[in-house]
């Protein structure tokens, strides 16, 4: 005989979703998860962003390097016709407007199509456009720029002070646009002179740095294509490992893309778009928004330290602490003050 039992009875129906006390405390877990790990994300990226700044520097130290083994000097800072006229021996030519040393050393750094598109014995003004507005990576830190943003367009600006162009205190002038570079070269200390004199440290073959501003060769009114005052490793007396050779430079938030801290690197006319002098007189910048430091300082937007490439080719982080009269020790290559911990 067939049972007629029935089925046994479903138990309980599964309970689905969350209630809100539920989902409330699984959100809390996320932020406290978020806050906890966010700085640590944060931190990574900010040491992602030095390591590339430092291989950038090391870079641009080995092509300088090899620009001397080629060369048998390091390139001028820019080029400039530091000759009296006859007619008034203190008066100066006009300075030219020749690329600067970024433009010298493209072939050293992959680079050998742009830079025979270029012309070093030209005025910049004369270079193409799209060259001049050529902004790379290798030049520019992370912190400030990326290869979009490292452009600037025609600037009008007034100069403070006599410049090497020959141009009078509060001359007003259209500064040609081009790429941005946030390395620049070590021009020296403040020596020998004081700012707007022809015997001032930017006129040719004054600086006292390694990468200095030089007078080209001149012969019967013509200017052949070499250059005068070169600087040379044995020239380092003070020893290439206690010199500098290129540096970050100081570049306020707010003047970025601007002449005179951060205008056209490739322009030889403005010092301060390619080089820095240290020293007294001449702060290193605490940070971007330090008001201690001048458009010939140097400085960085990474925190605590400036990162520079030495005339060894070696890069140091350099405390933004240390002494003005030592890092004009550094940024003179035979004063005969050498820096032992620094």
């Amino acid at each position: 005989m067939r049972s007629s039992a029935h089925p046994a009875p479903i138990a309980m129906r599964l309970r689905g979703g969350f209630t809100i006390v539920e989902l409330l405390v699984v959100i809390a877990i996320i932020g406290v998860l978020v806050a906890l790990l966010l700085p640590a994300v944060q931190q990574a990226r900010t040491s992602a962003r030095r390591m590339q700044c430092t291989n950038n520097l090391k870079q641009i130290g080995l092509a300088l390097h090899s620009f001397h083994e080629t060369e048998n000097a390091f390139p001028p800072a820019h080029l400039i016709l530091n000759i009296p006229r006859t007619s008034s021996p203190t008066e100066i030519l006009p300075g030219l407007d020749e690329p600067s040393w970024l433009i010298w050393i493209l072939p050293y750094i992959g680079q050998r199509a742009l830079a025979e598109q270029w012309d070093v014995f030209l005025p910049y003004g004369n270079q193409p456009n799209q060259i001049r507005d050529r902004a790379l990576a290798v030049f520019l830190c992370p912190e400030i720029h990326s290869v979009e943003s490292a452009v600037v367009g025609d600037q009008t600006i007034s100069s403070t002070f006599r410049l090497p162009c020959g141009c009078p205190a509060g001359m007003t002038q259209v500064v040609p646009g081009g790429a941005v570079a946030d390395y620049v070269a070590n021009h020296g200390d403040l020596s020998p002179g004081a700012a707007g004199l022809p015997t001032d440290f930017y006129w040719g073959g004054q600086g006292t740095g390694v990468i200095v501003s030089s007078r080209p060769k001149v012969n019967n009114g013509q200017i052949e294509r070499d250059w005068l005052d070169k600087v040379k490793i044995a020239d380092v007396t003070d020893g290439t490992s206690n010199t500098l050779l290129v540096g970050e430079p100081h570049i306020p938030r707010s003047e970025r893309n601007s002449t005179p801290y951060n205008g056209p690197a490739y322009f030889g006319r403005y010092l301060t778009n390619y080089a820095r002098v240290g020293g007294p007189g001449v702060p290193l910048a605490h940070g971007p928004d330090d008001q201690r430091g001048t458009s010939y300082s140097f400085g960085s937007s990474h925190t605590g330290i400036i990162q520079f490439c030495m005339a060894d080719g070696s890069v140091r982080s350099i405390s933004t602490s240390i002494s003005s009269r030592i890092i004009g020790n550094l940024a003179n290559r035979h004063d005969g003050e050498t820096e032992g911990q620094f």
